[in-house]
């Protein structure tokens, strides 16, 4: 897969032939300031993802999910690698907006996304 347009504030974390992972700032999102399950997490794979016990994902068509954290994420999108980076470009420019995706918002938490991408 051609990452070489992903911004250098996102890591790969996990990489197979089947999904992709990519993490936001894991430096940051440690456990200890922040809690790890916010670490900004896209999800690259084949077959769309669900957190359903035995749903097939199968399927040839890659989807990307953005997850800021386990209860939190944007609705998928179906496409490719430059799909995933080019969310991962908009997150870390400051050009998306994860804050109306929060129903119960986590200050400190955002006011840290805010000030890594630029939005403050």
């Amino acid at each position: 897969m051609d990452l070489s347009g992903l911004p250098d504030d996102w890591t790969v974390w996990n990489e197979t032939d089947e999904k992709l992972i990519l993490a936001y700032r894991p430096d940051v999102f440690d456990s200890e300031q922040f809690p790890a399950p916010c670490l900004p997490t896209i999800y690259l794979t084949r077959g769309k993802r669900t957190r359903r016990p035995g749903a097939d994902r199968t399927g040839e068509s890659w989807y990307v999910t953005f997850y800021l954290e386990p209860e939190v994420e944007r609705d998928a999108d179906s496409a490719a690698v430059e799909g995933a980076v080019a969310l991962a470009t908009r997150f870390a420019d400051g050009e998306l907006d994860y804050r109306s995706l929060y129903q119960v918002p986590r200050e400190a938490y955002l006011a840290k996304l805010d000030d890594l991408t630029g939005r403050t």
